[in-house]
């Protein structure tokens, strides 16, 4: 999965702590996030998708492989 949590943060002017107070996280966490390091929980990613006024799928990215069953 990927995301584009750094490309609307800086669309937005805010900086890496703002989002991250925001949110309720901590600024090193929002950094894992942008890298694609962290998958946020379902909740986490509904916050981050209202900060920005946006669904979900407008700021993360799902591919085939974010789904494959284990076998």
């Amino acid at each position: 999965m990927t995301n584009r949590v750094k490309e609307l943060r800086k669309e937005n002017n805010i900086t890496q702590q703002q989002l991250a107070d925001l949110l309720g996280i901590t600024s090193r966490t929002g950094i894992s996030l942008e890298k694609g390091d962290y998958n946020p929980s379902v909740l986490l990613a509904y916050k981050i998708s209202e900060v920005f006024n946006l669904y979900i799928e407008d700021v993360f990215i799902f591919d085939e492989s974010d789904f494959q069953m284990p076998e």
